[in-house]
């Protein structure tokens, strides 16, 4: 931020040399004195700093008693992001994120000090200006933000009381602060999205891979059909391309009575690739596709951004508009999102002032379908990292060139049948990337939000504001379902249309009064908010389509009968207080209490009190205090409760489905509710100590508690009741760890500064009490200690365990043939388990508690920021230590053909156990060893990885240059985003997510690399 000084007069002594000029929030600045100076201020960011944004107000850092972390717009401008929260990736200590979709405008999901609940939500409450917000944050332009405020403890965000048991996200938008001439900002970028997520180890030669696919079958053939070698070579070859555990596919040319594979077990010297087969007299060229690179493009990402700012004593505004059209990284996924902005306020009065805050997207994208499913026929992602290097993509004429059609449309292989007759055993009679150019998934729509507040001082001291807040989400989705291929070929084409509305208001009423008593200062709120949120939603569907470019539903003349609509509300009320005491500017203390109602609970169970106190003393201001190289040294604390009602919508009630009984009105049975449900409630305490040292080196120290009561648990009931399950508050639960946050400024001059920032968080996560009708079996360790608890999926709960347990049969090796081994438990005749043994029929294997979670140990961010002589350089790293993840793809790339064949294969298999390779741990690689690579402890792997987040480098050119353009900066700069990471397995990306196995068919991170200019007038 700029600031110029149109008129300034001042008075010098005659020796005076420079003048120095000073303003608050700036930096002091010194010139020589000449008749006419014109000087030009800039923001100092740490004093800015000094004052954050918290709950329903402001407050000073120093004064601050509670657990927050700031982060700035120029910390924010390093990021680029298409949702503004993503930009908080390694910046906060005790805040992690995954992510398992990689498309644009996907967003994160956040976790704060870990994890508050088993079944009910653990993302942070949002807030936008003051007030929550529940569209889609993809619709904030990052441009448009000032600084967004993590809050983490029971201090600084217990006056959100039903919602703010998972911490709180502040986002401030971005208003005029400075006085004088307005300023005119301008920045444009252009850039290169590409796949950030690594490739797998698989094998790419089309060779190799019919090559290992024939070890495999012989293998089979030889040792357990025993037949000979002759034989065995014999009957693999045959077998090679059938359906018999074959491939279906021959895409090399051979000799007229010879074998694609020879006797020493290599592709035959004299084969070609490429055949070509007559099929019902017409000629197709069977040649392999890279399906990867046949899938995959490089997006095109450009941004443009515009804005105006400018304020005086008594007003200020911001206008801004934006553009933003970033491509995926595969055909059919893509979003462009145009988005306006004006915030504006006036001082209307000496004890009057009003503002308003508008802001409006418009946003069209288009987006893959069933994301992560491995199997699945609809998504590109299961095609292009699971496909093995011998099938073909396209449908090729003898020439290679690629077939059109009766309709014209260039014709792709999907495995039925239609590319010479030939069947692919690998998900048949699919291709998702010819669905995804004839297909729509879209949507578009409107986002309004808007923001009144006014301020009113009637006394010194006393101030009254009455905050007004919207959301407006209006999204119309579009599934246009293609006639010529796929599994909606025989519908004649399918057009779904889909209109879902999301509105939301909140009304604030507070009062605040400061005042002073000698060196006692105080400073009380009250308030009360109301917060109501709608959804409505309307569809349907039909077939039989006129045409493919008439997306409406009245282009089609089949009724699908799926018509569907419905409208959910739910609101939340409370009121709340909140002292704040300071002794001298060094002794501070706070203390807050909510009363919250929910609708999401019944109305005898609706209302609960929320609470937190906090205390934190200046040391360095003591007068006792004389170390002059501690700027600053403060040691906080402070405890309270926050509730959690994010468990769903009418658990409190019995639900019933309307339905059609032989055309007449009926009802079945959804779900049974539990009257006296109530919050999940979480205590938490913090401690801690912040410090300024040398006048360089700054950070802070935390330990942190949670403890959640009341978990929600779902309980299994006899089917013969009528419904299967109901929920509870029945557990506990605790987090724990430590958080640092380092800042340290190595070199500060006037053409050189170097910052050195590191956070580090530590998390212990345990269940400390499961309700006794939960504890419904009792599992061992390795190691033979005992958990009563249940299995959920592929984790155990149970007291004194952690989140995400895994669960799992424990892998043994191989035995003397090759096979893989598994443990089990050998027991008494009274059933007590004695020891343990091997056994290699995988139904017979014990599962074992691990005590590993997914969790990690260690987690946070790095980076270093230099400027010299005008140019700027940043990189940012995000890391993790410890955790162990279940790595399913590599698994899959493990197994040994059986059943459907045709997946790649991971390179690793080229080590299995062989007669000459007794000694490798990897079970042997042979046809129909259906169990070879079966979920087990084998495939549980370390979740550290190191991942170079974003690299900015830049160049302002002098000043003296631009003004003779009329221009105050011009910035040209290079960025990046999610740059590399590095993991135990290439391929492996443990930032999925926690509560399932990582897959590598969800749609990949995206690499962001850019060029841009900003212009500041």
């Amino acid at each position: 931020m700029l600031i110029s000084c149109l008129i300034a007069i001042y008075t010098c002594y005659s020796s005076a040399k420079t003048l120095q000029v000073s303003y608050i929030g700036m930096q002091t600045q010194e010139v020589a004195i000449k008749p006419t100076v014109k000087v030009v201020m800039r923001s100092d960011t740490e004093m800015l700093e000094e004052v954050m944004v918290v709950a329903f107000g402001t407050a000073k850092k120093s004064a601050f008693t509670g657990s927050a972390k700031v982060i700035g717009a120029e910390k924010l401008e390093q990021s680029q992001v298409t949702s503004v929260t993503d930009a908080l990736a390694g910046a906060v200590p005790g805040v992690t994120l995954t992510s398992n979709n990689g498309a644009p405008g996907a967003t994160a999901s956040i976790k704060i000090r870990g994890f508050s609940s088993l079944n009910a939500g653990n993302d942070p409450l949002i807030i936008v200006d003051g007030a929550p917000y529940s569209g889609d944050l993809s619709n904030i332009n990052p441009n448009d933000v000032e600084s967004m405020t993590v809050l983490k403890d029971a201090a600084s965000n217990a006056l959100y009381g039903a919602r703010g048991a998972n911490g709180v996200v502040i986002i401030t938008t971005k208003r005029a602060n400075m006085s004088g001439e307005a300023k005119v900002t301008f920045d444009a970028k252009w850039g290169a999205n590409t796949r950030a997520l690594k490739k797998y180890d698989v094998i790419s030669d089309p060779a190799m891979y019919y090559e290992m696919h024939y070890g495999a079958m012989k293998n089979y053939y030889t040792r357990q059909m025993g037949m000979s070698d002759q034989a065995a070579w014999i009957e693999a070859n045959n077998n090679l391309f059938g359906s018999n555990g074959g491939l279906g596919y021959n895409v090399y040319t051979v000799p007229e009575g010879q074998y694609l594979i020879g006797q020493n077990g290599k592709l035959n010297p004299d084969a070609t690739l490429g055949r070509i087969v007559n099929y019902k007299g017409r000629d197709y060229l069977l040649t392999p596709d890279d399906w990867d690179k046949v899938g995959s493009r490089t997006g095109l990402r450009q941004e443009y951004n515009f804005s105006i700012s400018a304020a005086n004593e008594k007003s200020s505004f911001y206008v801004s508009l934006g553009y933003l059209g970033n491509e995926g990284i595969t055909e059919g996924s893509d979003l462009k999102r145009l988005t306006g902005r004006l915030k504006a306020d006036y001082q209307a009065k000496k004890w009057l002032k009003v503002g308003a805050n508008m802001s409006y997207a418009r946003f069209d994208s288009n987006s893959l379908g069933n994301n992560g499913s491995s199997s699945s026929t609809a998504n590109v992602w299961a095609f292009t990292t699971q496909m093995a290097p011998i099938y073909p993509a396209y449908v090729r004429n003898a020439d290679g060139s690629i077939m059109l059609d009766g309709n014209g449309i260039e014709m792709m292989d999907y495995g039925s049948g239609i590319n010479a007759g030939m069947q692919r055993p690998f998900i048949a009679d699919a291709n998702p990337i010819q669905d995804n150019k004839l297909n729509t998934r879209n949507a578009e729509g409107n986002a309004l939000s808007g923001n009144a507040f006014v301020d009113i001082t009637p006394l010194p001291g006393l101030k009254v504001t009455l905050n007004g807040t919207f959301n407006l989400d209006e999204t119309r989705f579009t599934y246009v379902y293609n006639p010529y291929y796929g599994q909606f070929d025989s519908t004649g084409g399918t057009v779904s249309k889909y209109n879902q509305r999301d509105y939301d208001y909140n009304l604030q009423q507070l009062a605040s009064y400061a005042t002073s008593f000698g060196d006692n200062n105080f400073d009380i709120l009250l308030g009360h908010e109301y917060y109501d949120y709608r959804l409505n939603y309307l569809g349907a569907s039909k077939s039989k389509m006129f045409s493919q470019d008439n997306h409406e539903l009245d282009g089609a003349v089949i009724d699908g009968q799926a018509a569907t609509s419905y409208k959910r509300r739910r609101n939340n009320e409370g009121y709340f207080g909140r002292l704040q005491y300071n002794f001298d500017e060094r002794i501070f203390g706070s203390a807050s209490l909510r009363r919250d109602a929910s609708s999401r609970f019944h109305p005898d169970y609706r209302w609960g009190t929320f609470w937190s106190v906090g205390g934190a003393w200046l040391i360095n201001k003591e007068s006792w205090f004389n170390a002059s190289w501690v700027q600053e040294l403060k040691i906080k604390a402070s405890v309270g409760s926050q509730g959690n009602d994010n468990i769903g919508d009418f658990r409190y009630t019995d639900v019933f489905d309307i339905i059609n009984s032989d055309n007449k009105v009926g009802t079945s049975f959804y779900s049974k509710g539990t009257k006296d449900i109530t919050w999940e409630t979480n205590t938490n305490f913090n401690i801690g100590a912040e410090f300024q040292l040398w006048n360089r080196v700054s950070g802070s120290i935390e330990y942190y508690m949670r403890k959640t009561s009341d978990m929600l648990f779902s309980f299994s009931v006899a089917p013969s009741l009528g419904y299967s399950s109901y929920f509870d508050n029945v557990g506990n639960m605790t987090n724990s760890g430590v958080e640092m946050d380092f800042n340290v400024n190595i070199f500060n001059t006037r053409n050189f500064t170097w910052d050195v920032n590191l956070n580090i968080s530590t998390l212990k996560n345990r269940l400390t009490m499961l309700d006794a009708d939960k504890q419904i079996t009792t599992e061992y360790t390795a190691g033979g200690k005992g958990y009563k608890g249940y299995s959920s999926g592929n984790f155990f709960i149970a007291e004194d365990l952690p989140m995400f347990t895994w669960r799992l049969k424990e892998y043994a090796g191989v035995d003397e043939n090759g096979e893989s081994l598994w443990y089990r438990n050998t027991k008494d005749e009274e059933g007590n388990v004695i020891g343990r043994e091997t056994t290699k029929t995988y139904a017979d294997a014990d599962y074992y508690i691990t005590e590993e979670t997914s969790i990690p140990k260690v987690y946070g961010g790095f980076g270093t920021k230099l400027k010299v002589y005008g140019v700027d350089f940043g990189i940012n790293f995000t890391y993790q230590i410890g955790g162990k993840q279940y790595d399913g793809t590599y698994a899959y790339f493990m197994s040994s053909p059986s059943g459907s064949t045709g997946s790649n294969y991971h390179k690793d298999l080229l080590k299995a156990w062989t007669p000459e390779n007794t000694g490798s741990n990897i079970p042997r690689f042979q046809l129909n060893d259906q169990y070879s690579a079966s979920m087990s402890t084998r495939f549980l792997t370390n979740a550290s990885f190191l991942n170079i987040q974003n690299i900015n480098v830049g160049y302002t050119l002098p000043s003296r240059w631009t003004k003779k353009m009329a221009i105050s900066s011009l910035r040209l700069y290079m960025s990046a985003e999610n740059v590399f990471y590095w993991s135990k397995r290439k391929g492996f990306d443990p930032r999925q997510s926690y509560n399932e196995t990582t897959n590598a068919t969800y749609y990949s991170p995206m690499r962001t690399i850019s060029g841009g200019v900003t212009f500041e007038f």
